[in-house]
């Protein structure tokens, strides 16, 4: 029987983030996937802000920059957000399709040595104290044993099934269709959620040669059981937008509802969910993809922790207390804006007055921060306004605070001649104890304001601060970091400015 740490199900971007996350930490992963290979389908077809910094930590935006086109706004049920002014080196939503993603992300993980293993579906699990053992296959198939499972296999999830966790919500109550495809007569420029009808359509040009045309009907629900055809979509597109601008040559057609659910639980005992096998909705603002890479760096460095022995499997509860709340809000925010894209006069006059209303600035930005994810904060103890947020990728001597993220491990990062703490000795082996010069006194964080540079900042592999101080103390911190980093080893007692690096300039 194979052995390994972790098994991943689930080869889309949460999967794939999932894994690369891992094998930074040195975790040994199997990643599977049900389908024969890549469908070539890019449901999401855009990366907010918090993805960017994300991607951008671990060095892999550059490309997908390349591949995408920014677009210098986001939106709510088709009103559009000013996202410009966000403090964020990212201030703008990156048009880019699932399918480049997944090649990046493809690379990146057989760089790292786990390519896919297609044709792979999870047919059983049988877990015991120590592990699980995982059927892959038919009868006939292989079996895995690992320490711990994680389903990143989509709304259908076969892990959660087979786990008993509940996946309880709203049904649909509308369709949705998409295909890329030729245009012969194509819109003059890009035609972005316009209402007409029963509905609202768009025309959205991603890369030369093809477009993206999505159509939405109100007066239909989704049959799950039926695979649309070019012919439906073109049918109903024309009968909502009057026109099909001569398309032909589709790439590839699919439909989606409004259904919104979430699992009640993302961990039980060595199983785990992530992506849209936690949680579905009505894709409005392209949160899904987003919300699932999130969760995967979320997770990441948890559950190598955990499996490398340092920190207590209780470290893996705080996964599902932290992002079960981002989910839940996720699907609030697009039942929402289901009920703002309506058809009829009543759902028009609402839509008029919550278009006054983002005129205002804090209206807009508390809904694009929300959208973009980077007013999350979690509930950590401490009482400095930066903990539970992300940290900014603030400029500092010779280098910028992201790109110190770069390794997948911790930061105590001292800024400003302020020394680093010395009860961090016991911990050296696990964190990067950096020393630098800001270069600016003041960070801007969303939800908080203008704040003071901290004198000493506990960043978490995810970018989220676990512990901050303004003054030269040690004060909390070795709570925080038995708390995200499990209990001190005991190392020689020059081992913690050996472990510094300076970056002063």
């Amino acid at each position: 029987m194979e052995t390994t740490q972790v098994v991943i199900a689930g080869a889309g971007p949460t999967g794939l983030m999932l894994t690369a996350e891992l094998r930074l930490a040195g975790i040994d992963v199997v990643l599977l996937d049900a389908l024969p290979a890549r469908s070539g389908e890019s449901r999401a077809g855009g990366v907010h802000a918090r993805t960017m910094e994300l991607f951008d930590q671990r060095g892999l935006l550059d490309r997908m920059i390349e591949r995408g086109r920014p677009i210098q706004a986001g939106h709510f049920a088709g009103i559009k957000l000013d996202c410009s002014d966000f403090p964020t080196r990212f201030p703008y939503t990156l048009a880019i399709v699932q399918a480049e993603i997944e090649r990046e992300l493809d690379a990146h993980a057989a760089t790292l040595g786990v390519p896919v293993r297609w044709g792979s579906p999870v047919r059983g699990i049988r877990p015991d104290a120590d592990g699980i053992e995982v059927q892959v296959g038919d009868s006939a198939g292989s079996r895995i044993r690992c320490e711990y499972l994680v389903g990143c296999d989509g709304g259908r999830s076969t892990v959660r099934k087979l786990a008993g966790i509940s996946f309880d919500g709203t049904e649909s109550t509308m369709q949705g269709m998409l295909a890329d495809v030729e245009l012969a007569d194509p819109p003059a420029g890009p035609v972005f959620s316009v209402r007409r009808g029963p509905g609202d359509y768009s025309a959205l040009n991603f890369q030369p040669g093809w477009y993206r045309l999505l159509v939405q009907r109100h007066d239909r629900v989704i049959d799950r059981a039926a695979e649309p055809t070019f012919e439906d979509f073109r049918e109903s597109f024309r009968e909502v937008a009057g026109t099909d601008f001569g398309m032909h040559s589709p790439r590839w057609v699919s439909q989606y509802g409004d259904a919104a659910r979430q699992a009640d639980r993302y961990r039980v005992g060595r199983v785990l969910l992530a992506g849209d096998a936690a949680h579905i909705h009505y894709p409005a603002g392209g949160q899904g993809l987003n919300t699932g890479v999130q969760d995967a760096v979320n997770l990441g460095w948890k559950l190598a922790a955990v499996v490398r022995g340092e920190a207590p499997a209780l470290l893996l509860d705080t996964y599902e207390s932290e992002r079960h709340p981002v989910a839940a809000r996720v699907l609030q925010n697009t039942r929402a804006q289901t009920a703002l894209a309506r058809p009829g006069a009543h759902s028009d006059a609402l839509r008029e007055t919550f278009t006054g209303l983002v005129e205002i600035d804090e209206v807009r930005q508390r809904l694009g921060l929300m959208i973009t994810g980077l007013d999350i904060r979690y509930e950590l103890a401490g009482d400095h306004p930066l903990i539970g947020r992300r940290v900014p990728d603030a400029e500092l001597s010779t280098t910028r605070v992201h790109q110190l993220l770069v390794s997948g491990k911790p930061i105590l990062l001292s800024l400003n001649g302020s020394e680093p703490p010395a009860i961090a000795t016991g911990w050296t082996e696990r964190l990067d104890c950096v020393a630098a010069d800001a270069v600016t006194r003041q960070w801007t964080i969303p939800g908080a304001g203008d704040i003071r540079v901290p004198a000493t900042v506990l960043i978490r592999p995810d970018g989220h601060v676990a512990w901050a101080t303004d003054v030269q103390t040690d004060t909390g911190l070795e709570v925080a970091l038995t708390t995200w980093l499990g209990p001190a080893a005991v190392p020689g007692p020059a081992e913690l400015s050996a472990a510094c690096r300076t970056s002063r300039g």
